[in-house]
């Protein structure tokens, strides 16, 4: 008896294949310059949501679009022509809206913006806006009466201080422009929106206190060792750095507590949380105010052995001593930003954790090449190649359907072709609750984080 083999013969895509695809009602009306009514006479399919604020969404197959543009447009040519003139009115939309957005912006400027931006204004009255203001505020007013204090004593330390406080009022000036545009939301050219502004403004900030406070703290003191002056009463000097002392304490205590209540909000330490830099504007106004803190106790110090001895070597030591203090700050704030914005690993422990909740669903069979990044202000990076189990991904499908119904389709097969279309069929919808399970896993990871 010859046993004659059955088999499907093989199907040519070509390298270009889009008959089955689907697009969106949104793609369809601006690619195909359909209208809703257009729309509505074609197949509507649901399908699985990408979304995670909906379950489903409509959608339309490519090739009956393409079909119903043709019908529209009358050719190729027509529907062509359509979509440039298009493009030219949406480039003129385009200009005319930065034409009155300049306008706009001209007009707020000479009359006064009478709308309150609601949105930036909270920001700096709560948690990491609400430190740095404060911190502008007190540097600011350091910064005047310290360099008073310097014209009248002429003190190379006082120099520092003033200097000092001056880079820091200048880097949170800068830490706040970050944080106000971190809050912006995302557009066409920034689809993931800014938040990384944050880590951006903390590390022009490092640089600009290695710059600005350490390097003139240095200019100073060298020059005063080499060319040493006489140092008048130092009395108004030293009120003013015990004012000092209170006020940036007062700040450090601001920052500290900040990040006391967002690192417990966080479940880590209080040292884990700034070496990680979870939130770069607080952790600037931490460090800046405890050199700040260490400054104005080195300056006092180096100025007070000036006036028990009259040697002036003692103050410039002060200043070297100080933008030393200041130079540490710098490089710690570059090198904790710069990784930040480089996307570095989270800690293994996290990572094992995590691999080990997905290898323990019922779904996976194995979990490979897994990378977790930290992208900062609480966003985690997770990417791995998961080998999913066939056979709980189908019987999760079958679960939901009628057995009865599916033994009888089974039965009704006759030939290949009848086959064919039972298995496309159910391979579809297995494939659709593969995806559902992806979405599952991604929305538990979510939470585990």
């Amino acid at each position: 008896m010859l046993l004659v083999r059955a088999v499907l013969k093989k199907r040519d895509y070509g390298s270009r294949y889009t008959q089955n695809n689907f697009i969106t009602a949104v793609r369809a009306m601006n690619e195909f310059c359909l209208k809703t009514s257009d729309l509505e006479q074609l197949r509507k399919i649901r399908r699985r949501s990408p979304h995670d604020d909906t379950e489903a969404f409509t959608v339309f197959l490519r090739s009956d679009v393409e079909v119903k543009a043709l019908e529209v447009w009358g050719s190729p040519e027509a529907l062509a022509r359509e979509r440039n003139q298009r493009k030219e009115v949406e480039r003129e939309f385009k200009e005319n809206l930065f034409r009155n957005q300049k306008l706009l912006k001209e007009y707020k400027d000479f009359f006064g913006n009478t709308k309150p931006r609601a949105g930036k204004r909270t920001t700096f009255l709560q948690g990491p806006g609400k430190v740095v203001m404060v911190a502008i505020c007190i540097n600011g007013l350091n910064f005047f009466f310290k360099l008073l204090a310097w014209v009248y004593t002429g003190s190379a330390s006082m120099f520092s201080e003033a200097i000092h406080s001056l880079a820091d009022t200048c880097n949170q000036a800068l830490l706040a422009l970050g944080i106000s545009q971190s809050v912006r939301n995302p557009d066409a050219i920034h689809p993931y929106g800014f938040s990384n502004m944050r880590y951006i403004a903390s590390l022009i900030s490092g640089v600009g206190i290695f710059m600005m406070g350490a390097g003139l703290s240095w200019y100073h003191g060298v020059i005063g060792l080499l060319h040493p002056q006489p140092i008048e009463s130092l009395l108004w000097a030293y009120c003013i750095l015990a004012g000092s002392l209170v006020s940036e304490g007062a700040t450090l205590l601001v920052a500290i507590n900040e990040i006391k209540k967002s690192s417990k909000l966080h479940g880590v330490s209080f040292y884990e949380y700034v070496m990680q830099s979870r939130d770069p504007s607080t952790n600037v106004v931490l460090l800046e105010d405890t050199a700040a803190v260490l400054g104005v106790i080195l300056a006092a110090g180096c100025m007070g052995l000036t006036s028990l001895t009259g040697n002036p070597y003692y103050d410039c030591l002060g200043s070297l001593g100080v933008g030393t203090l200041l130079g540490t700050v710098s490089a710690f704030l570059i090198y904790t930003n710069t990784e930040a914005l480089l996307g570095r690993s989270i800690q293994p422990e996290q990572v094992q954790k995590l691999t080990e909740f997905l290898e323990s669903d019922p779904a996976v069979r194995g979990i490979h090449d897994v990378k977790a990044t930290d992208m900062g202000l609480s966003k985690v990076r997770f990417k791995a190649e998961v080998d999913f189990d066939g056979r709980v991904v189908t019987r999760s499908y079958l679960e939901k359907q009628d057995i009865e119904q599916i033994l009888n389709e089974i039965q009704l097969v006759k030939s290949p072709e009848e086959l064919e279309n039972f298995m496309l069929k159910h391979g579809e919808n297995i494939i659709d609750t593969l995806g559902a399970e992806v979405d599952r896993l991604e929305k538990e990871l979510k939470v585990s984080l």
